[in-house]
């Protein structure tokens, strides 16, 4: 009996390493966290000293010597401010403009920009200029201000969902996105019976999310933010919406009907606290619901990234 020779147990491969990084990229990486750092900084600054002003003593705010952390914890301003009825109707009134003036802009926005998509579309090019001519020329203050007026549309909501309904630079986004879509997948819709409503139903809007999740977060902000289309064309103060409410407060000429009311009710109470009480109050919502937007953003990075 032959014993053969015994073979030895194969050596591990060693591991293979990382490309070395340069020293270059090394002080990119350096800079770019500085700067990014810095612009972060600078943006969460502003938003965190207000914060800080609404919950600060009144003493603290005029002697200067609040800035990142409240001084003489205080809550009584925002009792205050949420003891107004006229501040709850004017968030309210803001919730319900909001709302529905998105509603409105995303479906024209959409259906526009799907029509301007087709390169077949006869006028498409005309369609287009119309479009981007409203983005440098207006009809002026005073024009649109009689033609809102002539419409009947003055102390009523159309007169802030409908004249700004489409925001030009959101229509060349979302028609940019939609010409990225592959035409043979509405051609096979088109094959198995659906229409034209249906394919935008059925398979645009669907692959959509990312860009119509942005778009609505767009113009949610910009409803939500505006006030000089509501100071013009609302004259009731309970048909304002909170923007108002806060322009009044911190340009001092609100009535005694909302935060002079507030006033008399507690001296004590600085008109600084009061302005920064409204501001966290009126910017919260917004804040509340961008995290939730926020995967949609990474969506979209991610459709328009490169695949390999």
């Amino acid at each position: 009996m032959t014993t053969g020779t015994r073979q030895a147990p194969p050596r591990p491969r060693p591991r293979p390493r990382g490309s070395r990084v340069s020293r270059g990229y090394r002080v990119f990486q350096a800079v770019n966290a500085v700067i990014l750092t810095g612009v972060v900084v600078v943006t969460l600054y502003p938003f965190v000293n207000i914060v800080a002003r609404s919950l600060s003593d009144e003493a603290y705010i005029i002697a200067g010597q609040v800035s990142l952390v409240p001084r003489g914890f205080n809550l009584e301003t925002y009792r205050l401010v949420m003891s107004d009825s006229m501040f709850w109707t004017n968030y309210r009134n803001t919730v319900v403009y909001t709302v529905v003036a998105t509603v409105i802009a995303i479906v024209l926005t959409t259906c526009y920009a799907y029509v301007l998509s087709k390169k077949h579309l006869r006028g498409r090019s005309a369609l287009v200029g119309i479009a981007v001519f409203t983005m440098f020329f207006s009809g002026g203050l005073i024009p649109n201000y009689v033609l809102v007026t002539s419409l009947g549309m003055k102390n009523t909501i159309w007169a802030i969902a409908v004249p700004n309904a489409i925001n030009v630079f959101n229509l060349l986004v979302m028609k940019a996105f939609f010409e990225s879509l592959p035409v043979e997948l509405e051609e096979a819709a088109a094959v198995d019976g659906l229409n034209t409503y249906g394919i935008l139903l059925r398979i645009v809007l669907p692959l959509s999310k990312a860009v119509a999740a942005t778009m609505v977060l767009f113009y949610a902000v910009s409803f939500w933010n505006s006030w000089f289309a509501a100071f013009l064309y609302l004259d009731q103060q309970d048909l304002w919406p909170v923007t108002v409410y806060l322009r009044n407060l911190i340009a001092g000429a609100t009535g005694a009907e909302n935060v002079g009311a507030i006033a008399e009710a507690d001296e004590v109470q600085a008109e600084a606290t009061l302005k920064a009480v409204t501001i966290v109050l009126t910017t919260l919502p917004i804040l509340l619901v961008y995290p939730f937007v926020q995967r949609y953003f990474v969506s979209g990075v991610m459709l328009g990234a490169v695949k390999g």
